[in-house]
């Protein structure tokens, strides 16, 4: 049997259904010029045209305008025309413009003699292979700039014997070698000689190879010779299985020891700093307690001394029990220098016009035995502090330097200008970087042993016999230079001597001459003085003193109390207010509030501890007066006439001294009425202080059933009440008691009135004791 064969026209055709059918594919026919003679549905489905779009067209229209003006289209039909084929990747357009990447075959079809036919393009939508590529391109270059730019960190590769194929900028930055100067050396150059010698980078490499992952610590060297600390990790590298390198990781761990270093002291700096903080709170809080009976002591003494000063037997003693309260004065004011609490009233001076003004008191303190040495540096910067107890310090410094030189010595004052930098400031809590100026004052002396340099800033620690020190003299510095904004450290060693150093903050102002101490005179006045305590014997000396002084005085007992004292419309030259006081409201916003209603009245403050109520960031808020306890008689008569300025004199030119005004009247039954209530008990205490007899209401009611009850010499009462006027009161007093004498007391002008049938007068709030008390005299003549 014949065996049948399909004829060729057959198997083209087979052929040209198989090129139609085709989608993932353009197949396209171009003429021996380039223009386009068949197209597949391939063609449709990648570049968007249909066959009737493009038959006749040029394969320059799938290229970009860029392409085109470049002459890629004519580049490639001359190649595929010369080498029979052409083969590239790049930027094609579909037909609404957008681009795609493609894979492009160009064929050059020839018939048998060798004649050109045509061409045959082949094209291929490669984009999401084109995306998926660039990616991964794109995350290769992004863990390069990675691994570059960590500079924390050695990262560089190894060859499997170790030669050097890759350097990143951590590796420059701790080895200190440029990629070009290391790349396809060994790594054995980094370990030290004596490293190298015993084989340790192969030993290193082959446990990386045989477990996978090395990782050790030890020496290494730099560029330039130098030597740091490094831990290192190598590991290996297989592409499955067969060891292709390692990676090799290095850190520069020297920093993080010297970092530990620091913060372990750090550490015990900061225990140390809260113990002093929380010991300072401690002795800050005794301190005004302390201070309170001291105050008491004083003024009491004082009050005695100036009744009994005549008799010798007791005016000795009185001098012995003020100096008792001096030293105990002295020793309540260091604890309040340790807990950085004084106030303290700072200004910029050059420190070494300070100690070359102490020369002579040192000189007397130290005695013939010790050598003073001063030595100032050149251009000496100025530094914002309080001189006097700047002063304090440093005589507290010498004598301790003094002690510890049993058989004399050298005493050095040095001062220069310092540069606290972070690497110093890193291991001392609340001491900032910057310039200082630096006082060091050192000693020849017998020295201390850690241990006791650790706790010389403990209060109540000392090394001196009994009874030859109480152990606050540095712990008083160490509070003062903190307080201050400086740095104060020990450094001293056993049978060497000690040197104590001082760093306080570098002012750039002016420095001003050191201000003398004021003179202290006792000199009165006849004003009229608010006295705020809550201490009821505290309160009791004081008004005893003042009054003695020839002043007028009001008191009370609280914050409220004063404010109720001054709503009164009473004259007051003078609030003399205790800081801290129980109660919700503070004596700052008390006096607040009072200098408003009094804006002519001054301000002074006194407290044994100030717990940051009028003192911030260790100074004296602006404007603000203190007079701290325990003080004298002199001390308050002097800092009263500082404020309100010299007294009214007499005839013979000396300061007055009045008598008291309750003298000057007869007793006169008063009833007082006003709805403040608090009002009303402040101006009956005015009246018991000019001697007479108050009755208080704040109820127009309760007033006249009062009167009914029992006479009355004086009503004084409020014009504005809710209940009833103070007219209409006045009006219904009068019928029930008509010998009634009536005083209007108003913040507003009395209003116009007709003839009243009583004697009566007016008084503006606020009004002073003086103009009350004229005013009671004129109804009692």
């Amino acid at each position: 049997m014949a065996h049948a064969y399909e004829p060729d026209d057959i198997i083209q055709n087979w052929a040209n259904i198989w090129i139609q059918s085709l989608r993932d594919y353009a197949v396209i026919g171009l003429s021996e010029d380039g223009r386009i003679r068949s197209w597949n549905q391939g063609g449709e489905a990648i570049h968007g045209f249909g066959e009737e779009e493009v038959i006749g067209q040029p394969l320059d229209i799938f290229y970009t305008p860029d392409e085109r003006a470049k002459g890629l289209p004519q580049t490639a039909l001359a190649t595929a025309r010369r080498e029979g084929r052409f083969e590239s990747e790049g930027w094609r357009l579909r037909k609404d413009g957008s681009p795609f990447w493609a894979s492009v075959v160009l064929t050059a079809l020839r018939s048998g003699d060798g004649a050109l036919l045509g061409f045959g393009e082949i094209v291929r939508d490669m984009t999401d292979k084109k995306t998926v590529h660039d990616a991964v391109l794109e995350s290769e270059r992004r863990f390069r700039l990675l691994v570059d730019g960590v500079t924390d960190y050695a990262i560089f590769m190894l060859s499997p014997e170790g030669m050097v194929t890759n350097w990143n900028s951590g590796a420059r930055r701790i080895k200190g070698y440029a990629a070009s100067e290391i790349i396809g050396s060994h790594f054995s150059r980094f370990y030290t000689p004596e490293d190298a010698r015993t084989g340790l980078p192969q030993r290193g490499l082959a446990a990386a190879a045989r477990d996978g992952r090395f990782e050790a610590e030890g020496w290494r060297v730099r560029k330039d010779g130098s030597r740091f600390w490094a831990h290192v990790v190598i590991d290996a590298i297989r592409d499955g299985g067969a060891l292709v390198g390692f990676a090799k990781i290095t850190r520069d761990i020297t920093e993080r020891m010297e970092a530990n270093r620091l913060l372990e002291e750090t550490r015990v700096a900061l225990v140390q700093s809260q113990k002093m903080e929380a010991i300072g709170k401690l002795t800050g809080g005794v301190a005004h307690d302390f201070n309170n009976v001291m105050q008491i002591l004083r003024g009491n003494l004082e009050l005695l001394e100036s009744r009994h000063k005549r008799d010798g037997w007791t005016r000795e003693r009185l001098d012995k029990a003020i100096d008792a309260v001096e030293r105990g004065a002295k020793l309540a004011s260091q604890l309040l220098a340790f807990g950085r609490q004084q106030p303290l009233r700072p200004i910029v001076i050059n420190l070494a016009a300070a100690i070359r003004g102490m020369d002579d008191l040192l000189r007397r303190a130290l005695g013939e035995t010790v050598e003073i040495e001063t030595v100032v540096a050149g251009g000496l910067w100025n530094t914002l502090v309080d001189v006097h107890q700047m002063e304090n310090v440093i005589l507290n410094l010498a004598i301790n330097a003094r002690d510890a030189m049993k058989d004399g010595g050298r005493l050095t004052m040095e001062v220069s200008n310092s540069m606290l930098d972070d690497q110093y400031v890193a291991g001392v809590p609340d001491v900032p970087a910057g310039q200082y100026v630096m006082l060091a004052v050192t000693d020849t002396g017998t020295g201390m042993p850690p241990e006791v340099v650790q706790r010389a800033f403990d209060p109540f620690f000392t090394t001196k016999p009994e009874g030859q020190g109480t152990g606050l003299g540095l712990s008083m510095a160490y509070g003062f230079v903190k307080q201050s904004g400086g740095h104060i450290r020990i450094y001293s060693e056993v049978g060497l001597g000690t040197t104590v150093k001082i760093y306080l903050p570098r002012s750039t102002e002016e420095a001003v001459e050191t201000p003398a101490a004021p003179p202290v005179t006792l000199l009165g006045g006849t004003e009229t003085i608010l006295v705020v305590e809550d201490d009821q014997e505290v309160q009791s000396t004081v008004v005893d003193t003042l009054t003695g002084l020839g002043y007028s005085v009001l008191k009370a007992n609280d914050a409220e109390q004063a404010l109720a004292v001054i709503r009164s419309g009473v004259h007051i030259d003078l609030l003399f207010t205790d800081v801290v006081m129980p109660g919700p409201l503070r004596s700052p916003a008390m006096v607040a509030q009072a200098v408003q209603l009094l804006p002519r009245m001054k301000v002074l403050f006194t407290s044994g501890y100030t717990q940051n109520a009028i003192v911030h960031g260790g100074r004296l808020d602006p404007g603000v007066e203190l007079l701290s306890k325990p003080y004298s008689r002199e001390q308050l008569a002097y800092k009263i006439r500082q404020i309100l300025g010299a007294p009214p004199l007499t005839r013979n030119g000396h300061g007055a001294q009045p008598e008291v005004h309750a003298a000057a009247v007869t007793r006169l039954r008063i009833l007082l009425v006003d709805d403040d209530l608090e009002t009303s008990e402040a101006i009956g205490e005015l009246l018991k202080l000019l001697g007479h007899e108050p009755a208080l209401t704040d109820s127009p009611q309760e007033a006249l059933r009062m009167l009914e009850a029992q006479p009355c010499d004086v009503l004084i009462t409020d014009l504005s009440m809710p209940a009833m006027s103070g007219l209409e009161l006045a009006r219904r007093a009068a019928q029930l008691r008509p010998a009634l004498r009536v005083i209007f007391a108003s913040g507003h002008e009395m209003p116009p009135v007709n003839t009243l049938p009583f004697h009566w007068g007016a008084l503006r709030k606020p009004y002073s004791m003086d103009e009350l008390s004229a005013m009671l005299r004129g109804f009692d003549q």
